[in-house]
Protein backbone atom coordinates (compact mmCIF):
# COMPACT_ATOMS: atom_id res chain seq x y z
CA UNK A 1 0.00 0.00 0.00
CA UNK A 2 1.30 3.24 -0.96
CA UNK A 3 2.16 6.25 1.19
CA UNK A 4 -0.47 8.35 0.13
CA UNK A 5 -3.09 5.42 0.59
CA UNK A 6 -1.93 5.40 3.80
CA UNK A 7 -3.04 8.89 4.65
CA UNK A 8 -6.18 8.16 2.83
CA UNK A 9 -7.33 5.00 4.81
CA UNK A 10 -8.99 4.63 8.03
CA UNK A 11 -12.53 3.70 8.27
CA UNK A 12 -15.16 3.00 10.66
CA UNK A 13 -18.48 1.15 9.58
CA UNK A 14 -21.29 0.09 11.70
CA UNK A 15 -23.93 -1.93 10.92
CA UNK A 16 -25.94 -4.52 12.79
CA UNK A 17 -29.43 -4.11 14.30
CA UNK A 18 -31.53 -7.03 15.78
CA UNK A 19 -29.72 -9.31 18.45
CA UNK A 20 -29.62 -13.07 18.44
CA UNK A 21 -32.02 -13.81 20.99
CA UNK A 22 -33.82 -11.05 23.53
CA UNK A 23 -31.52 -9.60 25.85
CA UNK A 24 -32.57 -10.07 29.54
CA UNK A 25 -33.97 -6.27 29.74
CA UNK A 26 -35.39 -7.28 33.70
CA UNK A 27 -32.19 -7.16 35.09
CA UNK A 28 -31.99 -4.53 36.73
CA UNK A 29 -29.33 -1.78 36.24
CA UNK A 30 -25.99 -1.97 38.52
CA UNK A 31 -23.35 1.29 38.74
CA UNK A 32 -20.50 0.74 37.90
CA UNK A 33 -18.65 0.69 41.16
CA UNK A 34 -19.85 -2.39 41.95
CA UNK A 35 -18.46 -4.18 39.44
CA UNK A 36 -16.79 -7.31 40.80
CA UNK A 37 -14.73 -10.15 40.02
CA UNK A 38 -15.50 -13.64 40.59
CA UNK A 39 -12.67 -16.10 39.93
CA UNK A 40 -12.58 -19.86 38.90
CA UNK A 41 -10.92 -22.17 40.96
CA UNK A 42 -9.82 -24.17 38.12
CA UNK A 43 -5.87 -24.02 38.31
CA UNK A 44 -4.43 -22.05 34.44
CA UNK A 45 -1.42 -23.74 33.01
CA UNK A 46 1.33 -21.50 32.86
CA UNK A 47 2.21 -23.40 29.04
CA UNK A 48 1.15 -19.81 27.38
CA UNK A 49 2.95 -16.69 29.67
CA UNK A 50 2.19 -13.19 28.15
CA UNK A 51 4.82 -11.05 30.67
CA UNK A 52 3.00 -7.86 30.39
CA UNK A 53 -0.79 -7.83 30.19
CA UNK A 54 -3.03 -4.83 28.21
CA UNK A 55 -6.23 -3.78 28.79
CA UNK A 56 -9.84 -4.81 27.44
CA UNK A 57 -12.41 -2.84 26.58
CA UNK A 58 -16.65 -2.81 26.25
CA UNK A 59 -18.88 0.03 25.92
CA UNK A 60 -21.89 0.90 28.41
CA UNK A 61 -24.25 1.94 25.96
CA UNK A 62 -26.81 3.26 27.81
CA UNK A 63 -29.59 5.74 26.97
CA UNK A 64 -28.51 8.62 29.41
CA UNK A 65 -24.87 8.64 28.57
CA UNK A 66 -22.05 6.43 26.17
CA UNK A 67 -19.02 5.31 27.89
CA UNK A 68 -15.90 2.77 27.53
CA UNK A 69 -15.54 0.18 30.36
CA UNK A 70 -11.99 -0.28 30.81
CA UNK A 71 -10.37 -3.45 32.17
CA UNK A 72 -6.76 -4.17 33.06
CA UNK A 73 -5.93 -7.66 32.24
CA UNK A 74 -2.65 -9.56 33.86
CA UNK A 75 -0.49 -12.01 32.56
CA UNK A 76 -2.66 -14.66 33.27
CA UNK A 77 -5.64 -13.17 31.57
CA UNK A 78 -7.29 -12.28 34.12
CA UNK A 79 -9.61 -8.67 34.29
CA UNK A 80 -9.91 -5.78 36.89
CA UNK A 81 -12.41 -2.89 36.27
CA UNK A 82 -10.38 0.49 35.38
CA UNK A 83 -12.62 2.95 34.43
CA UNK A 84 -14.94 4.01 32.72
CA UNK A 85 -14.66 7.05 30.35
CA UNK A 86 -17.44 9.08 28.24
CA UNK A 87 -17.84 8.77 24.86
CA UNK A 88 -19.29 12.38 24.55
CA UNK A 89 -22.29 10.33 22.54
CA UNK A 90 -25.30 8.15 23.82
CA UNK A 91 -26.47 5.05 23.43
CA UNK A 92 -29.83 2.63 23.31
CA UNK A 93 -29.36 1.11 26.78
CA UNK A 94 -30.20 -2.59 24.60
CA UNK A 95 -28.41 -4.70 22.59
CA UNK A 96 -27.53 -3.43 19.21
CA UNK A 97 -27.37 -6.68 17.71
CA UNK A 98 -24.10 -5.95 16.14
CA UNK A 99 -20.31 -6.78 16.14
CA UNK A 100 -17.50 -4.09 16.35
CA UNK A 101 -19.15 -1.51 18.50
CA UNK A 102 -15.86 -0.96 19.67
CA UNK A 103 -12.51 -1.08 17.79
CA UNK A 104 -8.74 -0.39 18.31
CA UNK A 105 -6.48 0.84 15.43
CA UNK A 106 -4.01 -1.17 13.84
CA UNK A 107 -1.39 -0.07 16.39
CA UNK A 108 -3.48 -0.16 19.26
CA UNK A 109 -3.04 4.29 19.19
CA UNK A 110 -6.70 4.55 18.74
CA UNK A 111 -9.99 3.15 20.09
CA UNK A 112 -13.36 3.55 18.03
CA UNK A 113 -16.81 3.82 19.45
CA UNK A 114 -20.20 4.20 18.72
CA UNK A 115 -23.42 6.12 20.17
CA UNK A 116 -25.75 4.53 18.57
CA UNK A 117 -28.73 6.56 20.61
CA UNK A 118 -27.30 9.53 19.46
CA UNK A 119 -26.17 8.68 15.65
CA UNK A 120 -22.54 9.77 16.35
CA UNK A 121 -18.98 8.09 16.64
CA UNK A 122 -16.28 8.98 19.06
CA UNK A 123 -12.35 8.74 18.59
CA UNK A 124 -10.09 8.12 21.83
CA UNK A 125 -6.47 8.73 22.51
CA UNK A 126 -4.66 5.58 23.88
CA UNK A 127 -1.86 4.50 26.29
CA UNK A 128 -1.87 2.30 28.78
CA UNK A 129 -4.88 2.18 29.03
CA UNK A 130 -5.80 6.07 29.46
CA UNK A 131 -8.83 6.84 27.16
CA UNK A 132 -8.31 10.85 25.88
CA UNK A 133 -11.29 11.34 24.52
CA UNK A 134 -11.08 13.59 20.50
CA UNK A 135 -13.69 13.81 19.05
CA UNK A 136 -17.74 12.57 18.57
CA UNK A 137 -18.53 13.71 15.32
CA UNK A 138 -21.82 12.60 13.22
CA UNK A 139 -22.00 9.10 12.01
CA UNK A 140 -23.30 9.98 8.56
CA UNK A 141 -26.80 8.13 9.41
CA UNK A 142 -28.99 6.53 12.00
CA UNK A 143 -28.29 4.30 14.75
CA UNK A 144 -24.27 3.43 14.55
CA UNK A 145 -23.64 -0.12 15.34
CA UNK A 146 -20.21 -1.63 13.80
CA UNK A 147 -16.97 0.52 13.35
CA UNK A 148 -13.66 -0.88 11.96
CA UNK A 149 -10.65 1.15 10.51
CA UNK A 150 -8.18 0.06 8.87
CA UNK A 151 -4.10 2.24 8.75
CA UNK A 152 -5.93 5.24 9.40
CA UNK A 153 -9.02 4.89 7.29
CA UNK A 154 -12.81 4.67 9.24
CA UNK A 155 -16.04 2.93 8.34
CA UNK A 156 -19.12 2.89 10.27
CA UNK A 157 -22.07 0.93 9.40
CA UNK A 158 -25.65 2.87 10.05
CA UNK A 159 -28.62 0.41 10.69
CA UNK A 160 -31.42 3.05 10.97
CA UNK A 161 -33.48 4.25 8.32
CA UNK A 162 -32.76 2.18 5.04
CA UNK A 163 -28.97 1.74 6.62
CA UNK A 164 -25.61 3.01 5.00
CA UNK A 165 -22.00 2.71 5.11
CA UNK A 166 -19.78 5.80 5.94
CA UNK A 167 -16.23 6.57 5.92
CA UNK A 168 -14.01 9.02 7.78
CA UNK A 169 -10.70 9.49 8.35
CA UNK A 170 -7.99 9.85 11.74
CA UNK A 171 -5.91 12.91 11.34
CA UNK A 172 -3.21 14.60 14.22
CA UNK A 173 -4.29 12.65 17.45
CA UNK A 174 -6.99 10.90 16.48
CA UNK A 175 -9.61 13.95 15.45
CA UNK A 176 -12.27 11.84 12.73
CA UNK A 177 -12.87 13.72 9.47
CA UNK A 178 -15.48 12.33 7.10
CA UNK A 179 -14.63 11.24 3.62
CA UNK A 180 -16.53 13.46 1.13
CA UNK A 181 -19.03 11.10 -1.14
CA UNK A 182 -17.64 7.75 0.84
CA UNK A 183 -21.77 7.46 2.15
CA UNK A 184 -23.10 4.25 0.33
CA UNK A 185 -26.29 2.11 0.68
CA UNK A 186 -26.59 -1.58 2.04
CA UNK A 187 -28.03 -3.91 -0.64
CA UNK A 188 -31.44 -3.21 -0.03
CA UNK A 189 -33.75 -1.17 2.58
CA UNK A 190 -34.85 -3.15 6.14
CA UNK A 191 -31.41 -5.60 5.31
CA UNK A 192 -30.80 -5.49 9.16
CA UNK A 193 -27.51 -5.59 9.23
CA UNK A 194 -24.90 -7.03 11.42
CA UNK A 195 -20.80 -6.26 11.07
CA UNK A 196 -18.30 -3.86 8.85
CA UNK A 197 -15.06 -4.93 8.59
CA UNK A 198 -11.95 -4.27 6.18
CA UNK A 199 -10.47 -6.67 4.41
CA UNK A 200 -7.38 -7.62 2.12
CA UNK A 201 -5.22 -4.95 3.83
CA UNK A 202 -7.81 -2.52 3.82
CA UNK A 203 -8.77 -2.71 -0.29
CA UNK A 204 -12.49 -4.34 0.58
CA UNK A 205 -15.18 -3.95 2.94
CA UNK A 206 -17.75 -6.15 3.81
CA UNK A 207 -21.12 -5.96 5.55
CA UNK A 208 -23.38 -8.78 6.44
CA UNK A 209 -26.81 -8.22 5.91
CA UNK A 210 -29.04 -10.55 9.01
CA UNK A 211 -32.25 -9.40 7.17
CA UNK A 212 -31.50 -10.15 3.53
CA UNK A 213 -29.28 -12.99 4.19
CA UNK A 214 -26.56 -11.25 2.43
CA UNK A 215 -23.11 -10.95 2.71
CA UNK A 216 -22.10 -7.54 0.43
CA UNK A 217 -18.78 -6.05 -0.20
CA UNK A 218 -17.28 -3.04 -1.30
CA UNK A 219 -14.08 -2.19 -3.34
CA UNK A 220 -12.45 0.92 -2.38
CA UNK A 221 -10.31 2.94 -4.76
CA UNK A 222 -7.50 4.91 -4.40
CA UNK A 223 -9.35 7.81 -2.37
CA UNK A 224 -10.86 4.99 0.29
CA UNK A 225 -14.00 5.65 -1.56
CA UNK A 226 -16.49 2.76 -2.31
CA UNK A 227 -16.24 1.63 -6.00
CA UNK A 228 -17.53 -1.68 -6.82
CA UNK A 229 -20.21 -3.72 -4.90
CA UNK A 230 -20.94 -6.87 -4.99
CA UNK A 231 -23.32 -8.87 -3.13
CA UNK A 232 -23.55 -13.13 -2.07
CA UNK A 233 -26.37 -15.24 -0.76
CA UNK A 234 -25.16 -16.21 2.63
CA UNK A 235 -24.93 -20.35 2.73
CA UNK A 236 -27.20 -20.52 5.94
CA UNK A 237 -29.85 -18.07 6.98
CA UNK A 238 -28.85 -15.15 9.38
CA UNK A 239 -25.42 -14.41 8.30
CA UNK A 240 -24.32 -12.11 11.62
CA UNK A 241 -21.19 -11.42 12.97
CA UNK A 242 -17.70 -12.44 11.15
CA UNK A 243 -14.05 -12.35 11.99
CA UNK A 244 -11.30 -11.69 8.87
CA UNK A 245 -8.54 -14.11 8.08
CA UNK A 246 -5.14 -13.44 6.03
CA UNK A 247 -5.56 -13.59 2.15
CA UNK A 248 -9.20 -12.45 1.79
CA UNK A 249 -10.85 -15.04 3.84
CA UNK A 250 -13.60 -14.05 6.06
CA UNK A 251 -15.35 -16.38 8.59
CA UNK A 252 -19.33 -15.37 9.29
CA UNK A 253 -21.47 -17.25 11.77
CA UNK A 254 -24.99 -17.93 10.22
CA UNK A 255 -27.94 -17.33 12.88
CA UNK A 256 -30.66 -19.47 10.97
CA UNK A 257 -32.95 -16.77 12.05
CA UNK A 258 -32.54 -18.86 15.84
CA UNK A 259 -33.58 -22.16 14.99
CA UNK A 260 -32.90 -24.64 17.77
CA UNK A 261 -29.34 -26.82 16.87
CA UNK A 262 -29.18 -24.81 13.69
CA UNK A 263 -26.54 -22.46 13.32
CA UNK A 264 -23.46 -22.78 11.64
CA UNK A 265 -19.93 -20.89 10.59
CA UNK A 266 -19.12 -20.62 6.90
CA UNK A 267 -15.59 -19.83 5.29
CA UNK A 268 -15.94 -17.30 2.27
CA UNK A 269 -13.31 -15.96 -0.26
CA UNK A 270 -13.44 -11.55 -0.73
CA UNK A 271 -11.62 -11.10 -3.84
CA UNK A 272 -9.70 -7.61 -4.08
CA UNK A 273 -12.34 -6.29 -6.83
CA UNK A 274 -14.82 -7.41 -4.02
CA UNK A 275 -15.80 -10.31 -5.51
CA UNK A 276 -17.18 -12.90 -2.63
CA UNK A 277 -17.11 -16.73 -2.90
CA UNK A 278 -18.30 -19.79 -0.65
CA UNK A 279 -14.96 -21.85 0.30
CA UNK A 280 -17.06 -24.10 2.74
CA UNK A 281 -20.04 -24.28 4.70
CA UNK A 282 -22.20 -24.22 6.25
CA UNK A 283 -20.82 -26.29 8.97
CA UNK A 284 -23.18 -26.95 12.14
CA UNK A 285 -21.98 -27.35 15.29
CA UNK A 286 -25.66 -28.53 16.91
CA UNK A 287 -25.45 -25.05 18.51
CA UNK A 288 -28.53 -22.34 18.71
CA UNK A 289 -27.75 -19.05 17.43
CA UNK A 290 -24.23 -18.36 16.38
CA UNK A 291 -23.63 -14.83 16.58
CA UNK A 292 -20.30 -13.52 17.04
CA UNK A 293 -16.89 -15.07 15.78
CA UNK A 294 -13.17 -14.48 15.86
CA UNK A 295 -9.98 -16.11 14.62
CA UNK A 296 -6.69 -16.75 15.83
CA UNK A 297 -3.74 -14.74 14.96
CA UNK A 298 -2.27 -18.02 13.10
CA UNK A 299 -5.64 -18.78 11.02
CA UNK A 300 -5.60 -21.82 12.54
CA UNK A 301 -8.67 -21.75 14.98
CA UNK A 302 -12.52 -20.12 14.70
CA UNK A 303 -14.12 -19.72 17.98
CA UNK A 304 -18.22 -18.77 17.64
CA UNK A 305 -20.03 -17.69 20.65
CA UNK A 306 -24.09 -19.30 21.15
CA UNK A 307 -26.42 -16.73 22.37
CA UNK A 308 -28.97 -19.25 22.34
CA UNK A 309 -26.98 -22.15 23.72
CA UNK A 310 -24.95 -20.37 26.43
CA UNK A 311 -22.14 -21.57 25.00
CA UNK A 312 -18.70 -21.37 22.99
CA UNK A 313 -17.97 -23.57 19.42
CA UNK A 314 -14.49 -24.08 18.17
CA UNK A 315 -13.47 -24.51 14.71
CA UNK A 316 -10.23 -25.74 13.12
CA UNK A 317 -9.53 -24.07 9.70
CA UNK A 318 -6.85 -25.07 6.94
CA UNK A 319 -4.78 -22.52 5.37
CA UNK A 320 -7.01 -22.52 2.40
CA UNK A 321 -10.43 -21.56 4.66
CA UNK A 322 -11.62 -24.74 4.86
CA UNK A 323 -13.65 -25.13 8.08
CA UNK A 324 -14.44 -28.13 10.10
CA UNK A 325 -15.66 -28.42 13.73
CA UNK A 326 -12.87 -28.84 16.71
CA UNK A 327 -15.73 -28.77 20.29
CA UNK A 328 -19.23 -28.42 19.34
CA UNK A 329 -18.83 -26.96 23.31
CA UNK A 330 -15.24 -25.55 23.34
CA UNK A 331 -16.35 -23.64 26.63
CA UNK A 332 -19.47 -22.92 28.77
CA UNK A 333 -19.91 -18.89 29.04
CA UNK A 334 -22.57 -16.99 31.34
CA UNK A 335 -25.80 -16.51 29.76
CA UNK A 336 -26.60 -15.34 26.20
CA UNK A 337 -22.81 -14.74 25.42
CA UNK A 338 -22.70 -12.25 22.35
CA UNK A 339 -19.55 -9.83 21.22
CA UNK A 340 -15.79 -12.01 21.75
CA UNK A 341 -12.59 -10.44 21.59
CA UNK A 342 -9.14 -12.17 21.10
CA UNK A 343 -6.09 -10.78 22.92
CA UNK A 344 -3.07 -9.89 21.68
CA UNK A 345 -1.16 -12.87 20.41
CA UNK A 346 -4.48 -14.78 20.87
CA UNK A 347 -3.61 -16.11 24.34
CA UNK A 348 -7.09 -14.97 25.83
CA UNK A 349 -10.56 -15.16 24.74
CA UNK A 350 -13.05 -13.14 26.21
CA UNK A 351 -16.92 -13.18 25.69
CA UNK A 352 -19.56 -10.65 26.88
CA UNK A 353 -22.94 -11.99 27.80
CA UNK A 354 -25.94 -10.13 27.55
CA UNK A 355 -28.04 -12.43 29.67
CA UNK A 356 -26.39 -12.15 32.97
CA UNK A 357 -24.22 -8.96 32.23
CA UNK A 358 -21.26 -10.46 32.64
CA UNK A 359 -17.38 -11.18 30.98
CA UNK A 360 -16.19 -14.91 30.91
CA UNK A 361 -12.35 -14.72 30.62
CA UNK A 362 -10.97 -18.51 28.96
CA UNK A 363 -7.08 -19.36 28.24
CA UNK A 364 -6.16 -20.34 24.67
CA UNK A 365 -4.58 -22.90 24.94
CA UNK A 366 -1.54 -24.00 21.71
CA UNK A 367 -4.01 -26.77 20.75
CA UNK A 368 -6.39 -24.65 20.88
CA UNK A 369 -8.60 -26.06 23.65
CA UNK A 370 -10.63 -23.12 26.28
CA UNK A 371 -9.15 -23.64 29.82
CA UNK A 372 -11.86 -21.15 31.94
CA UNK A 373 -10.78 -18.23 34.10
CA UNK A 374 -13.07 -16.13 35.17
CA UNK A 375 -16.06 -14.40 35.52
CA UNK A 376 -16.33 -10.48 35.48
CA UNK A 377 -19.87 -9.13 36.81
CA UNK A 378 -21.71 -6.65 37.52
CA UNK A 379 -21.85 -4.95 34.11
CA UNK A 380 -25.32 -3.09 33.08
CA UNK A 381 -28.36 -4.18 30.85
CA UNK A 382 -27.37 -2.74 27.39
CA UNK A 383 -23.51 -3.22 27.64
CA UNK A 384 -22.01 -4.19 23.98
CA UNK A 385 -18.90 -4.61 22.09
CA UNK A 386 -15.12 -5.88 22.46
CA UNK A 387 -11.73 -4.95 22.10
CA UNK A 388 -8.83 -6.41 24.00
CA UNK A 389 -5.34 -5.97 23.37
Amino acid sequence: MTKTRRLVSIAVTTVLFAACRKEANELAKQPESQISVEASSERISEEKHDSHGGFVYTLGNQGNGNSVIVYRRDENGKLTFVRSVSTGGKGTGSGLGSQGAIALSDHKSFLLAVNAGSNTISSFKVSNGELDLVSTVNSGGLKPISITQHDGLVYVLNAGGTGNISGFRIIGNGRLIPIPHSTRPLSTANSDPAEISFVNEGRTLVVTEKGANKIISYALNFFGVPAAFHSLNSANATPFGFAVGEDGKIFVSEAAGGAAGASSVSSYKVSYDGTISLINGPVLAGQTAACWVVVTDNNKFVYATNTGSNDVSSFTASASGHLDIFHAVAGNSGKTPIDAALSDQSRFLYALNAGDVSISAFKVNNNGELTTIQTVSGLQTGTIGLAAE
